[in-house]
């Protein structure tokens, strides 16, 4: 039988910075079909560090990799997925996702250019019966320690198109929020990788901090 977390009782335990460091961890999701799962490798790390800085969380520093099909994936509250191509999810991958998602857990996919055509199919096979929904501006996620009034800040240019949020909601509870046209994880990257202006970084840093705060408090 799997171990389910129980993340309400983990949540409430990060926020008030009760945990011994390193005492919960994130995770990158690994899946196959070619696609770059493994781009921006500094961006969680750093994205880590400024949460637990501003947030006063103990967040483990380091963050690990998991696989969609793995059972592992039930010990960690939040996993992350990026990429620029290709994503395929087998039955039974989709299916242990879905049982993740439903248990507690929370994905955070960021379209890191090229990912939506084939994100999109693949989050239909976790759950056929919801669609990805824009969250209005009002939503929770956007004001946390942070506010941000028009939804995900647009961090690279890509298509020039503005940067949306999107969700998918079981039961009215938000499971995986699903940033497009926004690239946060290229604004979480070291400043040597893009030269993003600090302006631009800080944005996505705080968005993602927010991202995370919200998980953690519901």
């Amino acid at each position: 039988m799997k171990k389910i977390l129980a993340f309400s009782v983990i949540a409430v335990l990060l926020m008030a910075a009760a945990l011994p460091k390193g005492g919960v961890q994130i995770a990158l999701l690994k899946y196959n079909g070619g696609g770059d799962w493994y781009a921006n490798p500094t961006s969680l790390p750093n994205l880590i560090t400024f949460t637990n800085a501003q947030l006063r969380s103990t967040i483990n520093e380091e963050p690990a990799t998991v696989e969609v099909g793995s059972t592992d994936i039930f010990n960690y509250p939040f996993v992350h997925l990026t990429g620029h191509g290709n994503v395929v999810f087998s039955t039974q991958e989709a299916s242990n996702l879905r049982e993740y998602l439903l248990a507690g857990g929370f994905l955070h996919i960021d379209d890191n250019y090229g990912l939506d055509k084939f994100i999109r199919p693949q989050m239909k096979k976790v759950f056929p019966e919801l669609d990805f929904v824009e969250l209005p501006f009002d939503h929770p996620i956007y004001h946390q320690k942070f506010n941000f009034t028009n939804g995900p800040p647009k961090i690279h240019e890509h298509d020039g198109k503005p940067a949306q949020g999107f969700g998918l909601i079981w039961e009215g509870r938000l499971v995986c929020y699903y940033t497009y046209q926004a690239d946060l994880g290229d604004g979480w990257e070291d400043y040597d990788v893009h030269k993003d202006s600090e302006e631009t970084r800080m944005k996505a840093l705080k968005m993602g901090a927010n991202i995370l705060q919200y998980v953690f408090s519901e």
